[in-house]
């Protein structure tokens, strides 16, 4: 039987992220962890139920009432966010949630919140697991670090393509706005900040295919494994 290890993908705004993840977790046979999707769960939360999250008490109260959990889609065959209870999946995809979600996810009791789960589902390995923090912060002893970066004017055009699909009245310059938005507030919180881990191996996918990032991706961490 293989030894099943911890592989974490950090990284900027619509670098593919999500997209590595889910396709090296089903090659190798792991669970997919999508992070993101949990600050994005519980920003959801926060402005359905007028949370003031500058106010620490209000925050501490509404964590309380909030349940996570992925389950898997057999039809899609893939992992589905749950929020207490209800499919998120697609309603936290919404521009609004990602002009909030790096707000949110800078409250230090937000972070502490999603990291205590992050790192309960990782407790028996064999898992990939994409986000800002994961190879500094929720998983530091991981076997496997990667950090995708990619050129700013290509992962607009990757957002916007993304966006466009499900809201027509999406403006290129909207996202861009945002990616610059999210990418000052992700590396400049005082919690967990965004940055490569010292021993992440960068993945820079501005010029190469996705069939291509797979491979690499995919040989380097057959070598970690064996």
């Amino acid at each position: 039987m293989k030894r099943k290890i911890i592989v974490t993908i950090d990284g900027w705004s619509s670098c593919g992220k999500s997209t590595l993840a889910k396709q090296l977790a089903k090659k190798l046979e792991y669970v997919y962890i999508d992070s993101g999707a949990m600050y994005r769960a519980i920003t959801l939360y926060f402005l359905r139920n007028h949370i003031d999250w500058t106010d620490r008490n209000e925050v501490n109260l509404a964590l309380k009432d909030i349940v996570i959990e992925f389950r898997f889609n057999e039809a899609s065959q893939q992992s589905e966010i749950f929020l207490n209870g209800e499919n998120v999946e697609y309603v936290i995809r919404d521009l609004v949630i990602a002009e909030k979600v790096s707000e949110v996810a800078a409250i230090k009791e937000v972070r502490t919140f999603a990291v205590a789960q992050q790192q309960k589902m990782g407790e028996h390995k064999g898992i990939v697991m994409d986000g800002r923090d994961i190879g500094t912060t929720v998983f530091p002893d991981a076997k496997l670090k990667f950090f995708m970066t990619a050129d700013i004017a290509v992962r607009v055009e990757r957002r916007y393509i993304e966006m466009f699909d499900k809201n027509p009245n999406t403006s290129i310059d909207d996202v861009k706005a945002n990616l610059e938005m999210r990418d000052y507030i992700d590396s400049n919180r005082e919690i967990s900040p965004l940055r490569k881990a010292a021993d992440a191996i960068e993945l820079d996918n501005t010029s190469i295919s996705i069939e291509r990032q797979l491979e690499i991706a995919l040989q380097i961490a057959k070598e970690k494994i064996t």
